[in-house]
């Protein structure tokens, strides 16, 4: 039986969203990791950037940090796509990345619309 789908992606054109859920933490991780990775591999011919929506994700340990860390990778290094996250800013995911020193590597965004202006040319 296949795992069950937890992101739910949305093609925009050269973008594509991806709505992460309300906990990023162990026991979801490496599940969420793995499906991130296979929805861009399906999309390398036409994707040229992921947004995640970050925004009703309210807990994210080490594990969730690295998740970020590790798809940023692959999309680079696999397909030379880039990765920006939504998070509210007074979120405590935000705080999370702030304080892991995420967002030097990943650029993060209020909202999800300002993170889709922030990829038009």
């Amino acid at each position: 039986m296949p795992a069950p789908v937890q992101l739910a992606p949305v093609d925009l054109a050269d973008r594509t969203l991806l709505t992460f859920p309300a906990e990023i933490d162990l026991g979801n991780a490496p599940s969420l990791l793995a499906e991130a990775c296979a929805l861009a591999d399906e999309r390398a011919d036409r994707c040229r950037e992921f947004i995640l929506d970050l925004t009703r994700t309210v807990f994210v340990d080490s594990q969730g940090v690295r998740l970020l860390s590790q798809l940023r990778r692959h999309l680079l290094d696999r397909h030379g796509a880039r990765m920006r996250v939504a998070a509210p800013g007074a979120g405590p995911v935000r705080r999370v990345l702030t304080l892991a020193q995420t967002r030097r590597d990943i650029p993060v965004h209020d909202s999800v619309e300002e993170a889709l202006r922030a990829c038009e040319p």
